[in-house]
């Protein structure tokens, strides 16, 4: 990956910056105990030149929160919004096991890193209960693709909008765990920031812009031809 020097430079130079204005904070802060414990009873340090001192180092401390504050919002600006607002519009695949319920449907995909003699899918409620469990004939090693009908194991239909979450577990015939990855894919519909985390909304469901794992442009909805008017 290439370095711009003149980034790094500024980089550092704010790093040093900083670091003189802490260091000189706490130095201030130690000399102005030490002064207080050691100064005269009857000759106090005047009240003014106090205030005074206590005003600018208050100003140095601002200075270092507003530093950071400006470090922050030139990173998200730089790497995570900026990024984020191109996808827009776009079909993506990002890491992440939740998908809403919509139009009676839910869907996943999953990865297997190796074939599996053993898989069992089972789908989570907002409150990690199991509600449908399901076992897939299709183990080879590679992508999968899982629909949920949204009907829980007593065959009733759930109500739409409810967030699940797929657990997916592997096993060879060894009987050892075969890692699986598990993937949300569809139209970005959202970006937004949280916490100072960029997020994109894809199904409904919201997932770190850095959980992306392939782009591609939105499919076109299919064309429809009008009907020919029967002849008179």
């Amino acid at each position: 990956m290439a370095i711009d020097p003149t980034a790094a430079a500024n980089n550092s130079a704010a790093a040093t910056g900083r670091t003189r204005m802490a260091d000189s904070y706490e130095t201030f802060m130690s000399l102005l105990t030490a002064q207080i414990k050691n100064q005269d009873p009857l000759s106090p340090m005047d009240s003014t030149q106090f205030t005074q001192q206590l005003v600018q180092m208050t100003g140095v401390e601002q200075q270092l929160l507003t530093n950071d504050l400006l470090e922050k919002l030139v990173t998200n600006t730089g790497s995570g919004i900026q990024t984020s607002v191109s996808l827009l519009g776009r079909d993506v695949r990002a890491v992440n096991s939740d998908a809403k319920l919509t139009a009676g449907k839910a869907e996943w995909s999953y990865k297997l890193d190796r074939e599996a003699t053993e898989v069992t899918i089972e789908v989570l409620n907002e409150f990690g209960k199991t509600v449908q469990i399901i076992k897939p004939t299709d183990n080879k090693a590679g992508d999968h693709t899982f629909t949920w009908n949204g009907k829980d194991r007593t065959d009733q239909q759930l109500p739409n909008g409810g967030t699940y979450t797929l657990k997916v577990t592997a096993k060879d015939s060894a009987g050892a765990a075969v890692p699986v990855t598990n993937f949300v894919q569809g139209v970005v519909t959202g970006v937004e920031q949280v916490n100072g985390q960029t997020l994109i909304t894809v199904n409904g469901v919201k997932v770190g812009w850095e959980k992306v794992t392939s782009i591609a442009e939105a499919p076109k909805p299919p064309t429809t031809t009008p009907e020919s008017e029967p002849a008179a």
